[in-house]
């Protein structure tokens, strides 16, 4: 007896859960690279995710919308701007799990919707909902609460946030498809990896094929951790209301955070305790208006993919 196909909305949070939780998940790959140089991860990142994109984009035959795309100079400079932006964020994260700063990351991660919403009032001049003021505000109380008990500014929490904020603002104003925009930027990015890969490898400096096998296939499977839940993320939106996406997004800082706290064992004491409390708290507010308004049907902002 055949069993009942799913509904696409089931479809859809199936997809959904997967990507946010790939995302939350990377970490502990990241960390079992993490006697690799920081660097060499995000040239081999970079390298390996442009051969994997190439192939995914064969088999959609998507060629002809990146030719498209690159017969914009509009466009290729937004993508420029991106690549840069796509790139910090990329090597901050990888950094931040190798030195033991996971929680701030996932801390990153949190706040970005919030920036989102900052930006889109100071750049698109999007009106502010009072839930959104509310939800700035204890954010911005998060962040300074943080910096006068710890003393030291969250300094990669903060770059996290704005340079993700600011891809997704680049990204919107270019309006090009996730996967196309992606391949071109891992592809801008191909020299720069590329040679720095050569680099090291001339100077014997190089990790891959030089510690263990494990590493190198580790090492290896960057492209594919890279570009399987960016499609993952794409069903799921095909699928689902924006505020159901906007509510699945913080899946993966959460499986951060509890990775931070409770698998590397990262320092938790009540300072930071106080500034995560802040930050759900307005999460809550900003994620409780916009399932009400989508009940309404108003619609939501669309969250980004992950980088």
């Amino acid at each position: 007896m055949s069993s009942e196909p799913r509904s696409p909305h089931v479809t859809g949070l199936l997809y959904g859960v997967a990507a946010y939780g790939w995302w939350g998940f990377v970490a502990v790959y990241f960390r079992l690279v993490g006697h690799v140089p920081a660097p060499e991860i995000l040239a081999h990142r970079i390298v390996w995710s442009v051969l994997v994109l190439a192939i995914i984009v064969a088999a959609k035959n998507r060629w002809s919308s990146i030719r498209d795309v690159l017969r914009s100079r509009r466009m290729v400079l937004y993508l420029v701007v991106s690549t840069v932006l796509i790139a910090v964020n990329w090597f901050v994260f990888i950094w931040s799990v190798a030195s033991g700063n996971l929680l701030q990351a996932s801390l990153g991660y949190y706040i970005n919707p919030l920036v989102n919403v900052l930006f889109g009032y100071a750049f698109l001049g999007e009106r502010l909902r009072t839930a959104e003021k509310v939800s700035v505000a204890i954010a911005a109380l998060s962040v300074a609460w943080l910096t006068w008990s710890v003393g030291t500014v969250p300094w990669i929490s903060l770059i996290l946030a704005v340079t993700f904020a600011l891809y997704g603002l680049v990204r919107k104003l270019a309006r090009v498809p996730s996967l196309e925009g992606l391949t071109i930027e891992t592809t801008i990015l191909l020299p720069l990896a590329g040679g720095y890969l050569a680099w090291l490898a001339v100077a014997g400096k190089i990790a891959f094929g030089a510690i263990d096998l494990r590493t190198d296939i580790l090492l290896s499977l960057a492209g594919i951790i890279t570009a399987l839940p960016l499609l993952w993320f794409a069903h799921a939106v095909q699928r689902l209301r924006l505020a159901t996406v906007g509510v699945l997004q913080y899946i993966s800082p959460t499986i951060q955070f509890l990775f931070a706290v409770f698998l590397f064992h990262e320092p938790f004491g009540h300072e930071r305790f106080v500034a995560f409390a802040f930050i759900w708290l307005a999460l809550a507010v900003y994620s409780g208006s916009n399932l009400l308004l989508a009940r309404r049907g108003i619609a939501v902002p669309a969250p980004e993919p992950e980088p």
